[in-house]
């Protein structure tokens, strides 16, 4: 294997996609799948040995790596939204970051006998934690909104924050051993570093805001001038590079008229392979007996983090807010670390080795060992904890709507009417600012996009239902969710019923997501009914008033939406598999504006007939 360096590569990318594959099908940060695997190519079979396949490449390939993660994580932080998140979070990201970093640097320095710098530097390391950890951990523990959004604030904000605060410590480090006066390197390297992040970002802006850059270059330009931020800045002030480039993303994702989101394509192809191939080539290089030799003083560190630093740092960041004391104590316990914490803690090793730095060495299986002991443990422990504290969110039985047009928002509007939880996610921002008028929750983006996978906020929700007018984006939608929320807990609907349409047989057969409704029923048909004053509205079937009876009363012009058992669940009414509705149970359907007005009339006929001492009629609609 080793005498073909180009299979091997292939088998690295192959391996690293495996694992993002895995860890997304069993909801587990892929980190853990990434690490093990190194491990075993590397260290345990022998077959991967990084310092031989790259060589001298091996150093630049890693600091190019984590320069491009830094990149992206620092795009994601936005600063009107620090200043509009509650005060728990800004003091997680502030007070407790600094309660986190003292407490483990103290607790390095006499556990593992490291130097004071290094013990600051791995302290620094620690206080990250980030999204690519945080998500998956969240999705499978089920926790209620407060403690979900502080943790994905938390995670989000200090990732590029926590880097930068390492780079720092790392390159006061570096100056102090090389320098008489370190003060005067590290300011030279803030100011080199402070310098190329500004012009690489005001550079790309301009590029990008006046249209002097083809779309399809977008991408690889980004790139390209990322990495040449990097090397230049670098190569003029030692260890600048990685400043430069986070602070380069701080500055684009607070630039005005700057379409952030367009570079985040990094996150969604070119991070999520440098990440994976990384991180095998980095566990690959660790020595397993490095983590055992680490012994007693590890263990007693890695317990520190876990049990003392870490609920401290919540103590004292949430003393005032008004989380309980269940959600406080869950804060504490869950921080694992990720991706970026393995990316500069193993880079930064690399660096201060060469410097001469004794003990160096240890960082990287101390990180590694936090990284494995925190995520696989809080994995385990968090849904139990949450369900024996009380903070667990509620059973997922609301339902994110695909679409704000006037079908969604009148369904949408009936379905809130009834206890569900609703979130509607459209593009167009009328569609948006009129559901949001109508007081219905809304997400303005794409449902199926890198940016609603970070932001579009799913706590209660456990179904979908695809009704917007076009087919293929409501297929897209139920393709994506798949997982998400079960092949069972997808609805779409029918644009048209033509079968010639050349959209709706570009869809594959195997689409997931039951047709909604009936077969004849389509979005156009719904909005049509809608735009001439149909209603949705609720009856209680009875014994003596059955389903059939329900049918025959409306003269089968109603068409059945929903309907609801007595324990409280909604039932969609589909073309494979309707609800069999019992007594007890109360249908929602959509009547025309003619039935509703003949219901009147036979109403106020019924009232007269009574007053006058006549019969009674049937039940009316709830």
């Amino acid at each position: 294997m080793h005498e073909s360096p180009l299979l091997l590569l292939s088998v690295i990318g192959l391996l690293g996609i495996g694992c993002q594959w895995v860890a997304w099908r069993v909801g587990v940060p892929a980190i853990v799948f990434l690490l093990i695997t190194g491990m075993i190519a590397g260290p345990v079979t022998g077959v991967l040995r990084p310092d031989e396949l790259f060589g001298d490449l091996l150093f630049p390939m890693v600091s190019i790596g984590v320069a491009v993660i830094l990149f992206e994580g620092s795009l994601t932080l936005r600063i009107h939204q620090i200043r509009n998140v509650e005060g728990a979070v800004r003091n997680m990201i502030t007070v407790g970051a600094a309660v986190t970093w003292g407490i483990v640097a103290v607790a390095t320095h006499f556990l593992m006998g490291l130097s004071w710098g290094l013990s600051l530097l791995f302290g620094a390391v620690m206080t990250v934690t980030g999204p690519t950890v945080i998500k998956p951990l969240l999705h499978s523990a089920q926790l209620n909104a407060n403690v979900s959004r502080v943790l994905q604030w938390e995670g989000i904000v200090l990732d590029p924050i926590g880097a930068l605060l390492t780079v720092l410590v790392f390159d006061f480090l570096v100056t102090g051993q090389t320098m008489d006066n370190p003060w005067v390197g590290l300011a030279r390297i803030v100011v080199i570093g402070v310098l190329f992040g500004l012009a690489g970002a005001r550079l790309l802006a301009m590029l990008m805001i006046r249209h002097w850059l083809p779309h399809y270059l977008h991408h690889v330009f980004t790139l390209v001038l990322v990495i040449a931020v990097f090397a230049i800045s670098d190569a003029i002030a030692h260890e600048a590079g990685l400043l430069a480039v986070t602070l380069m993303g701080i500055i684009l994702a607070n630039e005005e008229n700057f379409d952030v989101e367009d570079l985040l394509f990094f996150k969604e192809s070119l991070s999520v392979l440098l990440i994976s191939v990384l991180f095998i080539v980095l566990a690959a290089r660790m020595d397993p007996g490095a983590l055992i030799d680490l012994g007693l003083p590890g263990l007693a560190l890695f317990l520190v983090v876990i049990l003392v630093a870490r609920p401290l740092s919540v103590l004292a960041a949430t003393w005032n807010s008004s989380l309980n004391r269940g959600e406080k104590i869950m804060l504490g316990w869950i921080a694992p670390r990720g991706i970026v914490a393995a990316a500069v803690s193993a880079l930064f090793a690399l660096r201060l080795g060469e410097a001469g730095y004794e003990g160096a060495e240890v960082l990287v299986p101390l990180t590694f060992g936090m990284i494995i002991g925190t995520v696989g443990l809080q994995s385990i422990t968090a849904k139990p904890l949450a369900r024996r504290l009380g903070v667990t969110a509620p059973e997922p039985s609301g339902y994110l709507i695909v679409g704000a047009n006037p079908v969604a928002r009148t369904i949408a509007a009936s379905l809130k009417a009834q206890g569900f939880a609703v979130r509607l996610a459209d593009t167009g921002w009328e569609n948006v600012r009129t559901a949001r008028m109508e007081g219905l929750e809304t997400y303005f983006g794409g449902a199926v996009s890198e940016h609603a996978e970070r932001n579009l906020d799913l706590t209660g929700i456990g179904r979908l239902l695809a009704l917007s007018p076009h087919p293929t984006l409501n297929a897209l939608a139920c393709m994506s969710y798949k997982y998400e929320f079960g092949p069972s807990n997808l609805y779409r609907i029918p644009a048209s019923v033509d079968k010639k349409d050349s959209m709706r047989r570009s869809l594959p057969g195997s689409v997931p997501g039951r047709m909604l409704f009936g077969k004849e029923v389509t979005h156009s048909k719904l909005a049509s009914m809608i735009a001439k004053g149909a209603r949705i509205r609720t009856t209680r079937l009875s014994d003596d008033f059955g389903f059939e009876d329900y049918v025959a009363r409306y003269k089968k012009r109603a068409i059945p939406l929903y309907a609801i058992s007595p324990n409280g669940k909604l039932h969609m009414f589909t073309t494979s598999d309707p609800p069999r509705v019992q007594a007890g149970w109360q249908v929602a359907g959509l009547i025309p504006a003619r039935v509703l007005a003949e219901m009147a009339e036979e109403k106020a006929e019924s009232k007269a007939e009574n007053a006058s001492g006549g019969a009674g009629s049937d039940p009316e609609p709830a």
